[in-house]
């Protein structure tokens, strides 16, 4: 049986030696093979946009527009530089919509196999006691675990599908083929947090539909949910005290950061006229609720981005970072890095020695763990930040929420994106890149890492605060 604890090895063709030794073999950690895989497929997909076949008019896309939507439906963002309907093809945007599946899928399976690999360097008994506190039957079964998660996307992008298909056949007169193609694509960007969409202004032209708006919101909210929790609570939907802990944080603090952003934005924007201001006291609330699930990393817009408060800007920047759910679609340092923190802080304030989350113990290398990604996202977000205040001279503010959503593979913009210049646009690349691979593999890389010091040095408490 393959140990998935070893790196993953390449036989290269070469001569044997008289003692008939084995050929050279070039390793790759597992996390280096998922950035080699996001890599090539930006790649791929680059190339094919550049095809005339995938521009309207003559000619095909230059590299860096072609670099900058590949890197955004791959890393499934929705950060667009054209204008998705009128700039692409309708095989440029099955491209698009080919590049969003694999790498909403991607992602998952990524993140699961690199759970696998961890729980294989467990002893027997603690991949035993892994396998019973996660409730996973059949734990190695790779080709299963793929199969659970193709299953799941399949049919949640099928039933918005169906819906979405219904909606505008039936409430916008759309063909039966039309509607179809808009509700498909809809299906997958919505469900893998992509934000892409078929129309000029995204989807503003349905802000008070709740026929609309409410489906594509489950799936953005059931794909940032995280493949983990998905599957248990398909299992154990009904026994709550069987879930994990990562399941019970996950499902916790997505409903406190969408009840949260709902009422923040909704308050704030209620009297903007370029927002919320216009539309009826039921639409308002929609729209607010539709913008908050949006910004835990979908990227959808049914309202106009740019002509928000700043206020409002803030809020949707902490929110862009936190993002959603681990092993899922949704991007951030992920909602289970902020709770971890939160209850750290909650414990040092009330004096206690240890960390305690629904009757458990937080294991202390996890306390490093969240506090190393966290700290590493924020030098990521000032440093890109930095950069794009140079290159382009815009305010901080638009310039902030653009690079916060860009690594938190968000996908909003106050309106900047397609202005900017090749070399801020290179920049928002490597912001996708990093804020969807960067964390991932940051964190399999802290654990398969970690090793036991057989020695400790003397301690000493510097001042703090």
């Amino acid at each position: 049986m393959t140990d998935y604890s070893e790196p993953v090895t390449i036989r290269t063709p070469g001569r044997a030696d008289r003692t008939g030794s084995r050929r050279r073999a070039f390793s790759l950690h597992p996390a280096q093979t998922v950035v080699a895989g996001f890599a090539g497929a930006v790649l791929v997909g680059t190339a094919l946009l550049m095809l005339p076949i995938s521009k309207v008019g003559p000619g095909g896309a230059s590299f860096v527009d072609a670099l900058f939507t590949a890197t955004s439906a791959v890393c499934v963002t929705g950060l667009t530089v054209v204008d998705t309907p009128t700039y692409w093809t309708s095989f440029g945007q099955v491209v698009i919509m080919l590049l969003i599946q694999l790498g909403g899928l991607g992602i998952m399976i990524f993140a699961s196999l690199i759970g696998l690999v961890l729980a294989r360097k467990l002893s027997v008994r603690s991949r035993i006691t892994t396998a019973t506190e996660t409730k996973t039957s059949g734990f190695a079964d790779v080709r299963a675990l793929v199969r659970g998660i193709v299953k799941i996307t399949l049919v949640i992008e099928a039933a918005v599908f169906v819906l979405l298909w219904l909606r505008l056949v039936l409430g916008y007169g759309y063909g039966v083929g039309e509607a179809a193609w808009h509700g498909g694509f809809l299906a997958v960007s919505s469900f893998n947090n992509a934000g892409f969409a078929l129309y000029t202004d995204n989807l503003m032209g349905f802000v008070a539909d709740p026929f609309v708006c409410i489906p594509i919101s489950a799936a953005i909210i059931l794909g940032g949910l995280g493949f983990p929790v998905i599957m248990q609570l398909r299992k154990e939907f009904r026994r709550p005290l069987h879930w994990t802990m990562n399941t019970k944080l996950v499902l916790w603090g997505t409903a406190v950061l969408l009840i949260g952003g709902t009422v923040y934005l909704t308050v704030i924007e209620w009297d903007n006229p370029g927002t919320l201001g216009a539309l009826d006291p039921g639409a308002r609330v929609l729209a607010g609720f539709f913008q908050s699930v949006q910004t835990r990393t979908a990227g959808f817009n049914s309202i106009d981005i740019g002509q928000m408060h700043d206020a409002s800007w803030l809020g949707m920047d902490v929110l862009m970072f936190i993002g959603g759910g681990p092993a899922g679609t949704a991007g951030g340092i992920k909602v289970t890095t902020f709770a971890v923190l939160f209850f750290i802080m909650m414990t040092e304030l009330r004096g206690e020695t240890s960390v305690n989350i629904f009757g458990k113990r937080l294991s202390r290398a996890v306390h490093r763990q969240a506090i190393t990604v966290v700290l590493i996202a924020v030098g990521a977000v000032v440093v890109g930040t930095a950069v794009l205040l140079m290159i382009t001279g815009l305010d901080l503010d638009r310039v902030l929420f653009e690079a916060v959503s860009a690594f938190g593979t968000v996908g909003l913009s106050t309106g900047i994106t397609a202005d900017l210049p090749d070399a801020a646009k290179i920049v928002l690349v490597l912001l996708m890149f990093l804020g969807r691979i960067g964390p991932l593999t940051l964190g399999s890389a802290i654990a398969l890492r970690e090793r036991r010091i057989l020695y400790e040095l003397p301690k000493e408490r510097p001042a703090i605060g």
